[in-house]
């Protein structure tokens, strides 16, 4: 029985390896893109299908990086999900450490100097301190089960489907600039404010975006009820019914259209279009990561005011 191609090359790799290991002279040998998968030549130095650079590229490693989070579409929506969960575990954790992590508070009552020092967004902070880092930390916290149980679940629904059209890099990138900006214009009106609420509503922003240049009585339906949904939203917040923070809603909400607008709704195409995706998704990720080592350095910082 003839084995596949790729089980041929397997094994061809390991009878290379094997000779190598006992003094035999290895052979070039074809070589695959780590990005694309497609076949190239054994001098090759970039990849003739996708353009990817084959010594080293923000892509191949993005792919691998992917691949922690096993074989699925939405690598990057099940990081969000497990940041934000490790989040508010040491939420509760530095509120045990000074003795106000008993009761129910682990359900809504997680709003305090602990979020302060974590990097929740406050306006004070971050126009008079420039702790900027704020408008990213801030959406990886959140005040309790019942906060976090709301906004993943919501991403969860919006998270995948939106990843998959966009791309992981991409996506990232949306979601990082849209959480960003909704915490800016909450910021802006005084408020202390913590949760991805921001982020999700940006996703909703895409989805809108997408329905405007998309036609069929489907995307309008979709729209209609977005629409419907959103109003009902802002309405909850105005009411004071519950905290909720709607101008980080609807920073979030007008980043997230303006984006869709902008961008084509479908994956990159062209090599040119994969590198750009990759540099905005790395450039996303590499602000996630300082923000977090700002917040850890300002940790023990004195409160404002003290």
């Amino acid at each position: 029985m003839t084995l596949p191609y790729r089980w041929q090359w397997r094994l061809e790799k390991w009878k290379n390896a094997m000779r190598g290991f006992f003094g035999g002279e290895q052979q070039p040998r074809p070589k695959l893109c780590p990005v694309c998968g497609a076949l190239v030549g054994t001098k090759a130095t970039r990849c003739h299908e996708c353009g990817a650079n084959l010594r080293f590229s923000l892509a191949a490693l993005s792919k691998h990086l992917s691949g922690l989070f096993g074989e699925n579409e939405a690598p990057v929506t099940t990081a969000l999900l497990i940041a934000n969960i490790l989040m508010l575990g040491v939420s509760w954790l530095s509120f045990a450490a000074i003795g106000e992590g008993g009761g129910l508070r682990i359900l809504w009552g997680l709003v305090g100097e602990p979020q302060y020092r974590l990097g929740a967004s406050f306006g004070y902070a971050i126009f008079y301190l420039n702790e900027w880092w704020r408008l990213i930390t801030a959406m990886f916290l959140h005040a309790g089960l019942v906060h976090i149980g709301f906004n993943m679940m919501a991403l969860m629904q919006l998270g995948p489907p939106l990843e998959e059209l966009y791309g992981s890099a991409r996506y990232l990138f949306f979601y990082v600039v849209t959480g960003a900006f909704g915490y800016l214009g909450s910021a802006a009106t005084g408020h202390f404010s913590l949760g991805a609420s921001g982020a999700l509503l940006g996703l909703v922003g895409l989805l809108l975006a997408i329905t405007t240049k998309r036609g069929g009585a489907y995307m309008r339906d979709l729209r209609a009820r977005l629409i419907t949904d959103m109003v009902i939203l802002f309405a909850l917040g105005f009411s004071g019914f519950m905290a909720m923070d709607n101008f980080a809603h609807g920073g979030g909400l007008a980043a997230g259209f303006v984006l869709g607008k902008l961008f084509a709704d479908r994956k990159p195409v062209t090599a040119g279009e994969r590198r750009t995706a990759y540099a905005l998704g790395w450039l996303a990720g590499l602000t996630i990561v300082a923000s977090f080592v700002f917040m850890l350095l300002h940790y023990h910082d004195p409160l404002p005011g003290r």
